[in-house]
């Protein structure tokens, strides 16, 4: 299919809220899920919502095996979900380094709830429900929070734990190099 351009922060359709997917099992829908999948794969993503393609439809897309912007993280399945609903599982919070492809070679510490589970639809309009935790629920939630027009940054608590992945990688170093000496 296509591999289609991917929004950045700053353009008002990501802080739009998406309006539910009506139509299952259509050539459309398969089409645009198609997209997203190439979407993804090219920008080494580990999800992407409808909205940050400009498609205005609750519609997220996930899954890992292995990938360079996360080279720690566990596998998460790869999975279709139209309409999602979530429901918090474990309400204790987990803060890790997020990325998003929508606001590219950034980086912040990001508070999420360690556990959910979540439900929705396939592009057949089959029910998907499964529950997550760790990483797996962190990538859902960051999905999801597109689907509300919320990006990362929104999310952020301590505002000096966000910046370019270069120069906070540098500061690490240079943390690291005082601590050791």
């Amino acid at each position: 299919m296509a591999v289609r351009q991917i929004l950045r922060i700053g353009d008002p359709r990501l802080r739009e809220v998406s309006k539910p997917v009506e139509d299952f099992g259509t050539r459309e829908l398969d089409a645009l899920i198609k997209d997203m999948f190439d979407t993804m794969a090219a920008a080494d993503g580990a999800g992407l919502a409808a909205p940050q393609i400009g498609v205005q439809l609750r519609i997220m897309i996930f899954g890992i095996e292995s990938n360079p912007r996360y080279p720690d993280a566990e596998a998460v399945p790869t999975t279709v979900l139209i309409n999602p609903e979530f429901t918090v599982r474990d309400d204790s919070i987990v803060s890790g380094w997020e990325g998003c492809l929508s606001v590219p070679g950034m980086r912040g510490y990001v508070p999420r709830y360690r556990a959910v589970t979540y439900s929705g639809y396939d592009q057949e309009g089959k029910p998907v429900a499964r529950e997550a935790e760790g990483f797996h629920a962190v990538v859902f939630q960051h999905e999801y929070d597109h689907l509300d027009g919320v990006l990362y940054p929104d999310r952020i608590v301590e505002r000096d734990k966000f910046g370019f992945e270069e120069e906070l990688m540098a500061a690490a170093m240079q943390a690291e190099e005082r601590a050791s000496a």
